[in-house]
C-alpha cells in the first residue's frame, strides 16, 4: 500500500482538511479521496490529492 496525501483548501488558503489515504495504486486513492471529499461536503473546494512521489492525481480550484 502506498500512501496519498489529500488537501483541501478554503478560498483564502486555510487548510480545511489534511488526511492521509493509503491505496494499492493511483485509480484506489483517487476513489477513496473523492469519498472523503463528498463525506464532508468539500468536492467544490480547491483539493488535491498528491501521489507518494508528488504527483497530483486528483486536483480542483
Amino acid at each position: 500500500m502506498k500512501t496519498y496525501k489529500l488537501t483541501a483548501y478554503e478560498k483564502k488558503g486555510k487548510i480545511i482538511i489534511d488526511e492521509s489515504v493509503e491505496a494499492a495504486n493511483d485509480q484506489e486513492a483517487k476513489q477513496k479521496g473523492l469519498a472523503l471529499l463528498e463525506e464532508q461536503d468539500l468536492l467544490e473546494t480547491t483539493h488535491r490529492l498528491a501521489s507518494p512521489t508528488g504527483q497530483l492525481v486528483l486536483f480542483h480550484s
